[in-house]
């Protein structure tokens, strides 16, 4: 009777992650990074859109701070991304996007 009681008692755990859940769960939770991303990357092609003309030109210090603010938003995504909520549900994708928008950034902001 003992035996049967405690497995009563057990009951199986219903899991939160479901995967039927996860697709919706995976919308939600990419609001706030795209309106992080979609920033960046605006501010990204603006930084390599500029062509300054020579080394003391002002479009050589707006596409340094464009570049800048590219990295800076986009390591702000990241930050969010590696949070336990979203790296639950979110996949590698989502890393791998801002990493390179922010190398290309950082890149151009370092070689204007």
């Amino acid at each position: 009777m003992g035996s049967y009681r405690d497995a009563r008692l057990r009951l199986p755990r219903e899991d939160v992650d479901l995967p039927e859940d996860r697709g919706c769960l995976r919308a939600v939770l990419a609001v706030p990074l795209v309106a992080l991303y979609v920033p960046a990357v605006y501010a990204c092609c603006l930084a390599l859109a500029m062509r300054p003309d020579s080394p003391y030109d002002q479009l050589r210090e707006d596409a340094r701070f464009l570049g800048g603010f590219s990295v800076f938003l986009c390591l702000l995504g990241l930050l969010i991304t590696i949070t336990p909520l979203y790296r639950r549900t979110m996949t590698r994708w989502w890393f791998a996007a801002p990493v390179l928008l922010a190398a290309l950034a950082h890149v151009r902001a370092a070689t204007v």
